[in-house]
């Protein structure tokens, strides 16, 4: 294992440890909330920065599986009486499975007409979350998700969320730190690359291609059954076309195809709301213009900032 390697390893298991003071260290249940609710956007925006930075493929669809995800969990729990820590894995799975179906179709296209076919299908399903009265509660949204909870040993759902959310942005950031130096994972970073070339050099890049959008999506289902559990609510307008677009400016923000990059991009994303709160009609024109502004100074996104920091400041030095 090379030392870049450890260091990551390394630096996770430290990270991860610290992050376990967060419920002693919070002082009431809504700074509680902030956390799980960062560990989820974490898990959605390392997801699709390993689509689009490690793969190079283009979604608009995240948000879309990340409801698929919210849904199945919570239809499982509410209308067949599943338990929510079964229903996590059931909504990755059906998310997972429609991902290898559409897939198997969408991943033909490359560049901008897979973007607007991954935008077709958050439509579709945005449509379907609202007309399928029966299972999803339509406009209205889907009520009654009963929390996580460990009645053993007697944990609040508010700490059984973190702990879930916890376990699972862990398990992500591991499995996508030994996806970019797996055989898969040098793969995808010569399709990447280069497709036509990767398939010279003996690469199935639609298998590859189909096997990290179904990964990715999975994860995202994941995501989905998380947020349901906590929020006990699944509402369509969460999952819509502009929740994927705001992913995407979240990867880009963080540093695309960095690792590391989802974590800026999901304090960023689940901080935001709260720090502009007061500021009413111009909050989306305030974030709006912090977003351009970062990246017209750090274009690498926030993860390689202190890097491009350090080299602006030694070159003014030599300067």
């Amino acid at each position: 294992m090379s030392a870049a390697a450890i260091r990551d390893r390394l630096a996770l298991a430290l990270g991860w440890l610290a992050l376990l003071a967060v419920p002693a260290l919070a002082g009431n249940a809504h700074v509680l909330f902030l956390g799980v609710a960062f560990l989820i956007n974490l898990i959605l925006i390392a997801s699709l920065n390993a689509l689009m930075g490690l793969a190079g493929q283009i979604s608009l669809c995240q948000a879309g599986f990340f409801g698929l995800g919210a849904y199945a969990a919570g239809i499982v729990s509410v209308r067949l009486g599943v338990s929510p820590w079964l229903g996590l894995p059931i909504g990755a799975a059906v998310a997972a499975c429609v991902a290898a179906v559409i897939g198997l179709a969408a991943l033909r296209l490359r560049g901008h007409a897979l973007a607007m076919a991954t935008l077709g299908l958050n439509v579709i399903l945005s449509v379907l979350f609202v007309q399928l009265v029966p299972l999803t509660g339509g406009p209205n949204g889907l009520l009654g998700v009963p929390p996580l909870s460990v009645s053993l040993l007697h944990l609040s759902p508010g700490i059984a969320a973190f702990l879930a959310a916890w376990s699972g942005a862990g398990a992500v950031m591991l499995g996508l730190l030994n996806l970019q130096r797996s055989r898969l994972g040098r793969a995808l970073a010569a399709v990447a690359a280069n497709e036509t070339a990767a398939a010279a050099a003996g690469i199935d890049a639609a298998r590859v291609k189909l096997q990290i959008f179904v990964l990715t999506a999975g994860m995202a289902g994941l995501a989905g059954g998380l947020y349901v559990y906590t929020n006990q609510y699944a509402s369509p307008e969460t999952f819509d076309v502009s929740a994927s677009v705001l992913l995407v400016a979240m990867v880009a923000l963080g540093g695309w195809g960095r690792t590391w990059g989802a974590v800026p991009g999901a304090l960023v994303m689940t901080l935001s709301p709260e720090l502009l709160r007061d500021a009413e009609d111009a909050e989306l024109l305030l974030f709006g213009a912090g977003m351009v502004a970062m990246l017209l100074f750090f274009p690498g996104g926030l993860a390689a900032a202190p890097a491009a920091a350090w080299r602006r400041l030694a070159a003014t030095r030599r300067g």
